[in-house]
């Protein structure tokens, strides 16, 4: 033990003659000691409570209370009785240095001081203080982990009295895998009775063959961090598969040495095939959201052509004219079915992990977005030229994750932008598990999904993951993208990381563990062949659409066919513009989906203005036929995108004649 290292800490030197004050100042601080000083006890006191110093310097002879005094009132306070005090006295009768070291002092030196004298039992009473400190603290843990120890060998014992009565399979076995212990919910849940079991291998009674493997690293995952929670696969006496959340824990006997694993078991067989069922729901959710907004702008772009193409046959009558309009037409007819079509997963996949290729994945996954995704999206695929590790997961549930953070980023980038997928090999050493929760030490495979769009900011990127929290309008999202994201993850053992920076982009980072048809719709053809078309006399007809270009040809069609047209770019204009020609207006052709005052809102307010007002309801969304029924009966018929001329003044006639 080195006494003459110099100690550091907090020094209060107690005198009531200036001169000795300074003295010991000038000589403590020399020897970067901080120090504190008193002229009186009273305030001695005071000062230790508040400043609570490492050692005090305490003067016996002062006026008011003296150093015994002051020592006294010091020892008995719980916040000073610690501090370690030495006298300073010109006295020499032993009688008052027995009573000093009586009451609470630890030394004395007497005055006048000798410098080295001082700063050698300054810093041996400091080292011994700050020994004593370490020592404290040890006892406190020892003491803590001895607590801990026993109310966890208590929890083991008052689990073991409610082992029967539990709906859980609990049973314990040995090292050897023989079962010692089997509850009644074991014999419950998986049929064998307990003079059936007790003895026998547990791996052999419970295991598929395909497990077996799995359970190595269990059993050296158990070994090294004393429990293991995940799922498996099991069977029961009647070759029956189950699915069960396990905990194992290992127990130990009294002299600390690993006994035997206690195994508790929950059957989620139901439990899982029903999430199998909500994933396979959310997947379509998300494609039919997908394929919606792609097929609205679709069906606005082939509104205009394929009105136009029919007026031109109308007015090029040569041969060759009509042959290249046909071809036009033919071609528009089969982008038309194309938005029809509807992305549909019919594989029938169980829930059962298999072992995967990376690669894979990220290659479905960008066959599926670049059909559709919006052009001004550029994909970039950057899978590592190193030999991907493979994982062990479901494909489905992976796929749906995909597509979860995909559409996400999708939606991040409004005005286009870069959406970049890759993968790599990935290590967590014990720094980086240490700074994630939910990592743990071993060799991963990180796919990393990045955009380029608005990116996540601090208050809300805490929230993200929070199952219905959403930034997205209503209707537009349910919010259990991510949430679902972070349970699947979760499920597989891997951890998701976020990184983002506002205006810059998101980057979600999915870090997996190392194993370890398309059903077309009916489709109806929207178009028609030439036939006559109904003429108009004259009536108004209100045309609303935000798109130029339908608004347009659909005004041309019109009048050609000797209607009378106002045009409006949406629903505020529409507004204006009825209730100044409420009168001669006849029929209003209405677009559902419309920037500042959508279709439905304007609606609302045309009713109001005139009860009796005829609709005709338009829109590239085939799902808006449903919601326009709520209208009643001002909404007289439904246009669908694209629409021909015969299809518009066909409806509108119609409408024109209804009650």
């Amino acid at each position: 033990m080195d006494f003459n290292k110099i100690e550091q800490g907090i020094i209060l030197i107690v005198d009531d003659t200036p001169t000795n004050l300074e003295v010991l100042f000038n000589l403590l601080e020399d020897a970067n000691f901080k120090v504190l000083v008193a002229e009186d006890g009273e305030s001695a006191v005071e000062m230790a409570e508040y400043a609570s110093p490492d050692l005090i310097l305490l003067d016996i002879l002062m006026p008011g209370i003296d150093g015994f005094e002051t020592c006294r009132r010091l020892k008995n306070s719980s916040s000073t009785q610690e501090i370690p005090i030495i006298f300073l006295t010109a006295l020499a009768d032993k009688i008052d240095k027995v009573k000093g070291l009586n009451i609470g002092a630890v030394d004395y030196i007497t005055k006048p001081l000798e410098h080295e004298e001082v700063l050698a039992r300054v810093n041996i009473h400091l080292h011994l203080r700050n020994l004593t400190k370490k020592l404290t603290e040890q006892n406190e843990r020892l003491e803590l982990e001895i607590f801990e120890r026993k109310q966890a060998e208590q929890k083991i014992r008052q689990q073991a009295a409610l082992l029967d009565i539990t709906k859980d399979a609990i049973f314990v076995r040995d090292l050897d895998n023989q079962i010692q212990f089997w509850n009644k919910g074991a014999e419950r849940l998986y049929g064998w009775m307990t003079q059936e079991v007790l003895g026998k291998n547990a791996n052999q009674v419970l295991y598929p063959k395909e497990t077996l493997a799995k359970l190595e690293n269990i059993q050296k995952s158990v070994a090294e961090f004393g429990s293991w929670q995940g799922e498996l696969y099991q069977i029961t006496k009647q070759g029956e598969e189950i699915i069960v959340d396990s905990r194992w824990t290992l127990v130990h006997d009294e002299q600390g040495q690993i006994k035997s694993i206690l195994i508790v078991n929950s059957d989620i067989t139901e439990k899982k095939q029903l999430e199998a069922q909500f994933l396979r729901a959310q997947r379509m959710e998300s494609l039919g959201t997908l394929a919606s907004g792609i097929a609205h702008d679709i069906n606005n772009a082939l509104t205009p052509i394929m009105m136009s193409i029919q007026l031109l046959e109308r007015k090029i009558l040569d041969e060759k004219s009509q042959q290249w309009l046909s071809i036009m037409e033919t071609n528009i007819k089969r982008a038309a079915e194309l938005v029809k079509q509807v992305l549909w997963f019919s594989r029938k996949v169980q829930d059962k992990f298999t072992t995967l290729q990376v690669k894979d994945l990220i290659l479905e996954t960008e066959k599926m977005i670049k059909q559709t995704f919006p052009k001004n999206i550029k994909i970039d695929i950057n899978i590592s030229k190193q030999q991907l590790w493979h994982i062990s997961g479901d494909p489905t549930q992976l796929h749906q994750v995909m597509m979860n953070l995909c559409i996400n980023a999708r939606d991040a980038m409004p005005n286009g932008g870069t959406l970049q997928i890759s993968a790599r090999n990935f290590w967590v050493d014990s720094q980086y598990a240490r700074m994630n929760i939910d990592a743990k030490v071993g060799s991963y495979v990180l796919i990393s999904v990045a955009d380029t769009g608005r990116g996540i900011s601090k208050e809300i990127i805490e929230r993200i993951f929070e199952p219905f929290f959403t930034t997205k309008e209503v209707g537009q999202g349910t919010g259990l993208g991510l949430s679902t994201v972070l349970g699947i993850i979760k499920s597989h053992g891997g951890f998701v990381n976020v990184v983002s920076e506002i205006a810059k982009g998101t980057e979600f980072q999915v870090c997996l563990p190392v194993t370890q048809e398309i059903i077309k719709e009916s489709i109806e053809d929207t178009f028609e062949c030439y036939q006559e078309l109904p003429i108009g006399n004259g009536e108004l007809i209100l045309v609303v659409d935000d798109e130029y270009t339908i608004r347009e040809i659909t005004r041309i069609s019109l009048e050609k066919n000797a209607y009378k047209v106002l045009v409006a770019s949406d629903g505020i204009e529409a507004i204006a513009l009825y209730t100044k020609h409420q009168q001669q207006i006849s029929v209003v052709l209405m677009d559902m989906m419309m920037p500042s005052m959508d279709g439905p809102t304007t609606i609302q307010v045309l009713k109001k203005i005139n009860p009796e007002v005829k609709i005709i309801g338009v829109s590239g969304l085939a799902s808006y036929q449903e919601k326009i029924k709520v209208f009643g009966n001002n909404i007289k018929t439904f246009l669908a995108k694209p629409y021909t001329s015969s299809d518009l003044l066909n409806n509108v006639q119609k409408v024109l004649n209804s009650k």
